[in-house]
């Protein structure tokens, strides 16, 4: 008798795979699904190569912002400067920002010991798991292709180049935010309240990254989670109402905790105007950036030129324009086209729900940027990358599915548009550098060539109905619409000159002070570092004139004028400099005479400015005293706090201006060249001891 053999279980989606031996797990990792494409995992994996050598070529020649470096540097040296994120191990003062950023690359540092590639490790690690991570948020709603392409956009981001071969903390600030999306997304589909909380836990953390601009993307959070989360309206209000008290602690829990500890028993809060957090968060790293002040009580308007005039036009202005805005065309018009095309979907629609999230990440910061009057950068823009990315990514792959298919009509024939949109702001963009090197020029011929080529074919290969044809249209465009930004990133990461403060890719377009250019001399690490050399180390003897442009920071300063900038760049007026290190240097031969008369002082010298300051903490690896903070116009000091160092032996030295200035910069000057002993081989400097406290 014959027995037949039951048939083998069919393999449905590799499922069955998935829960093999770890062999399986390994090849799933390095070639992907079995369900994806064979190329899929491949060109990710080529993807991230290249994020990674952009990010991390010439390592050794970052010299990141030294403002950063110094509370890096001294948060190895003491954990209590570690916490507050303080400039100086002493804990006299604390940088402008919170100090998660700082928190990241002192650990490395901690671990690995203090230099270079230390620092920028986990810089370039947290930029390229930002390309990873958008792939992954990308392909699960919109397809392999569209995370492709939403991983290479977000990697050739020109200002995202930039700013992940520096220290500061923006590309953390991003990570964060990609990790909140995810979160996000997660709970819109699930309707679940966890994924919620932890995507407002991630937001809290951003916070305590770079403060209110982690607060741009939450009313796209929560209006995505009110209208498509996958449960009823009353438990989408409670949720949402759970997640808000989880992002008010997570954000909080630093400031709080700060602001409760008395001031004496603290570094003072740099960039306040009363030694407190909150004033940090509404004032300064608030409002101030918004409306224009400084400050809660500032000035109006200043700092505005580093990205060029408020309004709507700045993203596309010479300055910004290099940076972010090359896919803004067609980003918007594949999000206005994708909305329409899911327009029908019901309410829960995981596309279009994810079309909601990176459009209104878009639209939010593209509004905040332009429209923002106080101190903005080039770089600040790198946040809005991430959702002009996955919106060419996904937009990009539903205007091409209805170009193909032919389905709905009137917006089936948008893709041409939105290409050769891009393709001529493209060219646009960079005949403002021709002339600038010979990749802007290849790259000028190739958007030309490649765009005129994609939107010939693609309506060729629709009225032919010619898929491959439609096929190497599409590859075509690609190429035409990233050849600009991948001139720009290639600039950056190969460029001899670095910007630590103000970062920024390719050719310098001049104005507003928003293109490359003012390197920045590097130098040996501080004494008892362990490994490395420093990202920034000599403190300059020039003018501070060239400050805002991130050149090394001297203890040349304003004498008097009653203004400085901030530690982006920023203006402020209030508390005169004038009296305090202004209109004298601090030279390196000076900062050897200063160790080596130290005498068991907690801090080496006071100076002006957290500029002046960094510089001699990264050369000399004491504790320096920023007397009036980033622009010289804090109250950190005042000179009966002064006076009490000095009396117990903390502190011997202070460099003033031979100019005096008004208010209490002038009475520390004239207080400190009355009672104390020039030392006349370096002009400004003077001596004081006990005795000389009355």
């Amino acid at each position: 008798m014959t027995t037949l053999a039951p048939p083998p279980a069919p393999v449905q989606d590799g499922r069955h795979r998935a829960a093999a031996p770890p062999v399986s797990r390994a090849r799933r990792l390095f070639l992907g699904a079995p369900e994806d494409p064979r190329w899929a995992r491949p060109a990710l994996w080529a993807i991230l190569l290249l994020a990674t050598a952009l990010y991390a070529w010439n390592l050794s020649s970052i010299t990141g912002n030294t403002f950063y470096d110094a509370a890096v540097y001294s948060g190895t040296k003491s954990w209590k400067a570690f916490f507050f994120g303080a400039l100086d191990s002493g804990s006299f003062i604390t940088v402008d920002k919170p100090p998660f950023a700082l928190w990241v690359m002192g650990l490395s540092a901690r671990a690995f010991g203090y230099g270079t590639w230390q620092l920028m490790l986990p810089m370039v690690a947290v930029g390229v798991g930002s390309v990873g991570l958008l792939y992954r948020l990308v392909k699960r709603d919109f397809g392999v292709v569209a995370g492709t392409i939403a991983a290479l956009v977000l990697t050739l981001t020109p200002t995202t180049v930039a700013i992940n071969r520096d220290t500061n903390p923006d590309p953390v600030l991003v990570l964060l935010m990609l990790l909140g999306a995810a979160a996000l997304l997660k709970a819109v589909r699930t309707g679940r309240l966890m994924p919620l909380v932890w995507s407002a836990v991630a937001i809290g953390f951003a916070f305590n990254t770079k403060m209110m601009q982690a607060y741009v993307v939450l009313p796209a959070f929560f209006l995505v989670y009110l209208w498509a989360a996958n449960a009823s309206l009353g438990r989408r209000v409670r949720n949402l109402a759970v997640a808000t008290v989880a992002l008010v602690v997570s954000s909080a829990w630093w400031m709080v905790i700060v602001d409760l500890i008395p001031a004496s028993s603290r570094p003072y809060i740099g960039g306040s105007t009363d030694n407190t957090v909150w004033d940090l968060v509404i004032g300064y790293n608030g409002f101030g950036r918004i409306f224009g002040a400084s400050s809660s009580v500032g000035s109006q308007g200043n700092g505005a030129s580093f990205g060029g005039s408020s309004g709507l036009y700045r993203m596309f202005n010479d300055i910004m324009g290099g940076q972010i805005s090359w896919l803004i065309p067609f980003a918007a018009i594949a999000l206005v086209g994708g909305l329409v095309l899911r327009g029908r979907a019901p309410r829960t629609d995981a596309r279009r729900a994810a079309l909601m999230l990176w459009g209104g990440w878009f639209v939010l910061h593209f509004l905040t940027f332009s429209l923002a009057e106080g101190t903005f950068h080039p770089y600040y823009v790198t946040a809005m990358a991430p959702g002009i990315a996955a919106l060419a990514g996904a937009g990009g792959v539903l205007l091409h599915q209805a170009f193909r298919e032919g389905s709905a009509a009137k917006w089936g024939w948008v893709l041409p548009v939105a290409v050769g949109a891009g393709a001529v702001w493209a060219v646009v963009l960079l005949q403002r550098v021709s002339g600038s090197g010979t990749v802007y020029t290849v790259a000028e011929a190739v958007v030309a060539l490649g765009g005129a080529v994609a939107v010939a074919g693609l309506l060729a290969g629709r009225f032919m109905k010619r898929q491959r044809l439609l096929g190497l249209a599409t590859v075509a465009a690609v190429v035409a619409l990233l050849a600009g930004p991948a001139a720009y990133s290639v600039s950056a990461a190969t460029s001899a000159s670095t910007n630590g403060t103000n970062p920024t890719a390719g050719p310098s377009t001049g104005g507003g002070m928003g293109g490359g250019g003012g390197q920045r001399p590097s130098g040996s690490a501080p004494s008892g570092t362990r490994s490395g050399t420093a990202p920034s180390g000599t403190a300059s003897s020039g003018s501070s004139g060239s400050q805002s442009m991130g050149q090394p920071p001297t203890a040349t300063g304003s004498t008097g004028s009653g203004s400085g900038t901030d530690s982006a760049g920023q203006s402020q007026s209030g508390r005169t400099s004038g009296g305090m290190g202004g209109g004298s240097q601090v030279s390196s031969a000076m900062i050897t005479y200063l160790k080596k008369h130290q005498d068991g002082a907690t801090w080496l010298v006071a100076v002006a400015t957290d500029q002046t300051a960094s510089s001699i903490i990264l050369e000399s690896g004491q504790p320096v005293i920023s007397m009036g903070g980033w622009s010289g116009s804090d109250n950190a000091m005042t000179l009966a706090k002064l006076k009490s160092l000095v009396k117990a032996g903390k502190l011997h030295y202070v460099v003033v201006s031979s100019d005096g200035g008004q208010g209490t910069d002038s009475q520390i000057a004239t207080w400190v060249k009355k009672h104390g002993t020039a030392v006349s081989a370096y002009s400004g400097l003077y001596r004081l001891d006990a005795s000389d406290v009355g």
